[in-house]
């Protein structure tokens, strides 16, 4: 049928000149990045969140991630970024335990040729890749501004984190920066000044404990790291019908944190978009493992080797006043949930 095939090939030849050609069925499909996320733990719920929301978006992004959780053990933390390596992952995010220790996660990462981010906590004395975290430093001059708003004057409490994470030190040095002044005026007298283990709430609660002992309750405000340390710090000041009465900072904008600030226990709070840190963690992670640059990394933190190129995201300073316009506009907490405890008629109109 002589016409039908002139028919036929009018129709197929413009299409193969397009380039318009049937797939043959074994054609590959591009192979998914891996990435590798070792968190030191998730106990806090800000951890969760960084945990889910990083791994939601990077799926969102077509990448896959593999999630470790050490516990807060080095040890485990590091054996647990071998085993990701051994498993063939393309870019390693870090938020670790130890900001010391974990440098040999960088090298033996390095030595599988695997890019390494550090995640809200920096890596110390390694060739580091990426640091992308909120500004800690800012973190603790948050802290101390409002505490010193509040109270000008009096007796200071300090309770930092834990001595092995360098976001503590970072908060611990802003702090200071901003009280010193007031120190050296003789304003303001630290009574206390002690680190907490693993961030632990009950380390806060001795801490507080002690120091309201060894000062006769005379205490006017208490600059604490973060908001389960304050909730530590709260009970001890609570069994000594002083909450409420002491100025308390945290930070995290926890649930049990924002209700402790409305409900006037907890004076202020800091929030980090944590859907922010975690969204562009898992883009530039995917970046890196392509080896493509990462163009807002902008700023450098120097962990004592290098001079490390940095994200660095701004927090926000949260009380009573504001926080219904920040933390629950975001829709980081619920109205409901915050205001769970008070009466519906003080609750900010939507």
């Amino acid at each position: 049928m002589p016409g039908m095939r002139r028919t036929l090939a009018a129709v197929l030849l413009p299409l193969l000149a397009l380039g318009c050609q049937p797939k043959s069925a074994g054609t590959p499909s591009a192979k998914p990045i891996v990435i590798g996320l070792s968190l030191d733990t998730v106990r806090e719920e800000r951890w969760q969140r960084d945990r889910d929301q990083f791994v939601a978006h990077a799926e969102s992004l077509g990448a896959r991630v593999l999630v470790q959780v050490a516990n807060n053990d080095d040890a485990r933390q590091n054996a647990q970024a071998e085993n990701l390596l051994t498993q063939g992952v393309d870019v390693l995010v870090v938020a670790p335990h130890n900001s010391e220790s974990a440098a040999t996660i960088v090298a033996a990462a390095h030595r599988a040729g695997v890019p390494v981010i550090a995640y809200d906590r920096l890596i110390n004395q390694c060739d580091l890749d990426l640091y992308i975290s909120f500004d800690n430093f800012r973190v603790g001059e948050m802290q101390a501004e409002y505490a010193l708003a509040k109270k000008p004057k009096g007796n200071y409490v300090l309770i930092a984190g834990a001595p092995t994470d360098n976001n503590a030190h970072l908060y611990h040095e802003g702090q200071m920066k901003v009280l010193k002044p007031a120190i050296d005026r003789g304003d303001v007298k630290i009574v206390g000044d002690q680190w907490a283990n693993d961030w632990q709430p009950v380390e806060a609660l001795k801490i507080m404990e002690n120091a309201l002992t060894r000062n006769g309750n005379r205490v006017d405000a208490v600059v604490v790291s973060n908001d389960g340390l304050a909730g530590g710090a709260i009970q001890a000041l609570a069994e000594q019908k002083l909450d409420g009465k002491v100025v308390v900072t945290g930070q995290d904008a926890e649930l049990a944190a924002c209700q402790r600030v409305v409900a006037g226990r907890q004076s202020m709070t800091v929030y980090k978009p944590i859907r922010s840190l975690a969204a562009r963690g898992a883009e530039v992670a995917i970046l890196l493992a392509k080896k493509q640059p990462v163009p807002d990394a902008t700023r450098t933190l120097n962990n004592g080797k290098k001079d490390v190129p940095a994200i660095l995201i701004t927090p926000v300073a949260v009380d009573r006043d504001n926080l219904a316009g920040t933390v629950i506009a975001d829709g980081f907490h619920a109205l409901a949930d915050v205001y769970r405890d008070v009466p519906r008629a003080q609750w900010p109109k939507p």
